[in-house]
């Protein structure tokens, strides 16, 4: 199948079910297309003895699609760019403090409690996974996915200023976490005497610290070029190329991609930037180009998260691990996050529920299972695959589902006993 035909399929099929969710379900748009489209592979799997065919299909159509390429690769720096592009940069400023330790420590601490607590429920079931293997897990199913959480939170009824917190961390902490990934990724894959604690400190600042700047750099060339012309239709050119051109210098320089175009979405977006140098028309038709480009690539993404389920291992001791995984990834969240609410709660007055607000919303998605894709077979990939899988559904489908209740729910109790709604 080539890559045209490939094209076809996954766009017809997020059309199909994008209409379905639409038209019945009304669930937002990540939790309606994967859901549907999980329940359509398994659809396909149990018509499978009778018509192998449908089942051969899905099957091909999903194996030849490098799912780790095209999320990171490509589908990332635009959904992420869309995603700065609509942030508010002035209080995500009021925020900065608790969103970089959230996207950093909070990040570190949940890799390894996740790792640690991991290691031990695999030993109970009886899975002799090596730690360095569990830590490739804390590793990848700890950053929380801008990509689920813009999608949902937009239609939770969560405050702002909460909101604000969860995607300003969703949007820095995967670069950290890709980071942290790859560092451990290198020791389990080469040894740890092949690595020195000065090489994994080099490639952390030069990925986040190069990444960083360069999204400043495209930032001010998408503004100097913008404001020396008038014509909505090249400027318009002019933000995509900076996207796809950046993502690609930035992986070409082993920067982080993914810091890079938050970095440039958030001034390219700021209040200043389209003032003084986008007319009104440009806005307007640049807000609206990266709204649709966002919605489409979003659509194909969590279609394809779930076809996914086609090539997911159905061992009982797996499906376990997995159950067992979703309270782990909860627990472990929550108490990487505890230290930084506490050291901000006073400077900056966040409501008693901010912890089990941002653990709840914190979701999962195509990064994490991106990551775990990539992992070599000699890294427990097939188990580990199967746990990521199931801890991404859960998060999406039920947190996802059920984070505007809490939230309504927490904003009435504080209502009721007379404190501001954080």
């Amino acid at each position: 199948m080539d890559i045209l035909n490939i094209a076809t399929t996954l766009i017809v099929l997020a059309a199909f079910f994008g209409y379905l969710n639409a038209r019945f379900l009304k669930f937002p748009d990540a939790i309606g297309l994967m859901l549907i489209a999980i329940l359509f592979s398994a659809a396909t799997i149990m018509a499978g003895s009778i018509f192998p065919d449908i089942l051969e299909f899905e099957k091909e159509l999903v194996t030849q699609i490098d799912f780790k390429e095209i999320l990171l690769d490509g589908f990332l720096s635009i959904i992420l760019f869309a995603g700065a592009l609509h942030t508010d940069l002035n209080l995500l400023r009021t925020m900065r403090g608790p969103i970089l330790m959230f996207a950093t420590l909070g990040v570190l601490l949940s890799t390894f409690l996740v790792a640690g607590m991991m290691f031990v429920g695999f030993q109970g079931l009886g899975l002799d996974v090596p730690f360095i293997h569990c830590l490739l897990f804390g590793a990848l199913i700890s950053p929380t996915d801008p990509i689920a959480v813009l999608g949902i939170l937009k239609n939770a009824g969560v405050s702002k200023a909460l909101e604000i917190k969860i995607v300003g961390e969703s949007l820095f902490n995967d670069g950290i976490g890709v980071v942290i990934f790859l560092t451990i990724f290198s020791i389990a894959f080469l040894g740890n005497g092949e690595i020195s604690s000065v090489d994994i400190a080099l490639l952390f600042f030069k990925e986040v610290g190069g990444g960083i700047l360069l999204g400043f750099g495209l930032g001010y060339l998408a503004y100097f070029l913008m404001k020396s012309i008038d014509s909505y239709q090249v400027e318009v050119l002019i933000t995509l190329a900076i996207v796809l051109g950046g993502y690609w210098l930035a992986r070409y320089l082993h920067f982080s991609g993914p810091l890079a175009m938050v970095v440039a979405g958030l001034m390219i977006g700021h209040e200043r930037f389209r003032s003084s140098g986008m007319s009104n028309i440009t806005e307007t038709y640049v807000d609206k180009f990266w709204e649709l480009l966002d919605l489409s690539f979003n659509a194909i993404l969590f279609v394809l998260i779930g076809l996914e389920l086609t090539i997911i291992s159905l061992d009982g001791e797996y499906l376990l691990a997995g159950l067992l995984a979703i309270p782990v990834v909860l627990l472990a969240r929550y108490m990487a996050l505890f230290f930084p609410i506490r050291l901000f709660k006073r400077r900056l007055g966040l409501a008693p529920q901010t912890g089990i607000m941002m653990t709840w919303g914190g979701l999962r998605g195509g990064i994490s299972i991106a990551l775990a894709l990539s992992l070599t077979a000699s890294m427990s990939r097939e188990l580990l695959i199967t746990v990521c899988y199931i801890v991404v559904v859960f998060s999406i489908i039920v947190q996802g589902l059920s984070v505007g209740g809490l939230a309504r729910k927490y904003r009435k109790r504080l209502e009721a006993a007379g404190q501001p709604a954080d």
